[in-house]
């Protein structure tokens, strides 16, 4: 049967009963038995709560200008899926993924009684390694998707590990505290290999299991610091490297954290890799910090009421939200927010606060089946912020409308709290 991209994701949707089931046995069987290439020269794997698609835009950016052939893979999409695959800076396009898609159906035998049931997210994480396998890569950046252990990226032994940032999300599925969620996360790292923690206050889970592996931890504040100053910051190694850079052209204070880390990656690839050592790191580092773009981080789409859209959709990056509106100069803010229901809304709305002047509450129910009804959302606004002004829509078009409507000049309007909400943003600013 031919099936086109739409028809294929709408397949892989359906062709398993479980939309999440984490485990590695059978997406390990299904990349052995199509010949387990590498899918470059060397692997970088970018795990955390927080920061993983800045942080892999980061890489990407960097290594391009460093002259080397990338790969990456990051998940969700924005507005299209061929935006999960990139290779050379662009994204896979639809006849690749196709091919790829058909390739892994034989391979884990859909016809036979026994066919090796794969989910949605395990089919592309195997079509991004296949198409890498096949571009003759220098470096694949793979971004892991839900926690690191048990995820289907974790088949794949990295050179180097990142780990972002560990905070409470997903607690259904990873535990409910920052060590459980922690020990979860170092599942990414190997054994004498670099893992990059990128957090300045990681939790002791995190840190006992890297050390139970036996990885190479290399700690933010510890490792290799940061000082920023009027004209950009400065990156520093214990042992003794460091560069004068320019500050990234991604908003938000997280993203030198974000970007520290990137750093410490590349340097623990160059020292490994001596067929690295020839590449100019300061000039390929400052490019790559100056041409960084990611989308939905923190994006300015412009206007007057200026509309900044973000995918935050958790406490922790709620907080990195708080942290950018204070460094502005003050202004009335209005918030368009929608949320999926297993996140911890109060969390995020009480990070925010008093920071947010209405709220134009936005229903996610009509686009995903995990998606609050606006109803329950105006709810925990109550119990959480009970003086804090709102109004109640049943989608993201709705909401943003009427913040267009009550925002005066010189005001702004924040979108976030799930991809769909910056995804609704993005394509009505792109229509």
């Amino acid at each position: 049967m031919t099936r086109n991209l739409a028809e294929w994701l709408t397949y892989q949707e359906r062709v398993n009963v479980h939309s999440i089931e984490l485990g590695l046995d059978r997406v390990r069987e299904v990349w052995q038995r199509m010949g387990a290439p590498a899918p470059a020269h060397r692997v970088i794997t970018v795990g955390g709560t927080n920061g993983k698609g800045s942080t892999v835009a980061l890489l990407e950016a960097m290594l391009t200008a460093a002259g080397l052939r990338v790969g990456t893979f990051t998940s969700p999409h924005l507005l299209e899926y061929n935006e999960r695959i990139r290779i050379d800076g662009a994204n896979a396009d639809d006849a690749m993924l196709i091919a790829s898609f058909e390739r892994i159906e034989a391979t884990r035998g859909a016809t036979l009684d026994n066919a090796i049931p794969l989910t949605y997210f395990e089919f592309g994480t195997l079509a991004a390694l296949d198409l890498f396998a096949r571009a003759g890569l220098d470096v694949a950046v793979l971004e892991v998707g839900l926690g690191g252990r048990l995820d289907a990226v974790n088949i794949i032994d990295a050179d180097v590990a990142i780990v972002t940032t560990v905070d409470l999300d997903h607690m259904d599925w990873l535990g409910p505290n920052r060590d459980s969620i922690g020990r979860e996360k170092a599942g990414i790292a190997r054994a004498g290999r670099p893992v990059i923690v990128g957090q300045m206050d990681p939790p002791d889970g995190l840190l006992d299991a890297l050390a139970a592996c036996g990885a190479r931890v290399e700690r933010a504040g510890r490792d290799f610091h940061v000082e920023r100053h009027a004209d950009g910051w400065r990156w520093q190694h214990r042992d003794g490297s460091a560069m004068e850079l320019p500050n990234p052209a991604l908003a938000a204070p997280v993203q030198f954290a974000n970007a520290a880390a990137a750093i410490a990656a590349l340097h623990a690839l160059w020292v490994d890799d001596m067929s690295f050592a020839s590449k100019d790191v300061f000039a390929a580092v400052s490019t790559g910090l100056h041409e960084v773009r990611v989308p939905a981080r923190l994006q300015s789409l412009g206007g007057d009421p200026l509309l900044i859209v973000d995918v935050g959709h958790n406490p922790q990056a709620a907080r990195a939200l708080a942290e950018w509106l204070d460094a502005q100069p003050a202004t009335c803010v209005h918030a368009v927010y929608g949320a999926l229901a297993d996140k911890d809304v109060a969390g995020v709305i009480g990070a925010l606060g008093s920071r947010i002047a209405h709220w134009h509450l936005a229903g996610l129910d009509r686009v995903s089946p995990r998606g609050l009804v606006v109803t329950a959302l105006a709810a925990i606004l109550r119990r959480t912020l009970p003086q804090a002004p709102f109004d109640a829509h049943d989608d993201v078009a709705a909401a943003l409308a009427a913040a267009r409507a009550a925002a005066q000049p010189g005001e702004c309007i924040l979108a976030f709290g799930s991809f769909f909400v910056a995804a609704a943003i993005v394509a009505e600013r792109t229509d």
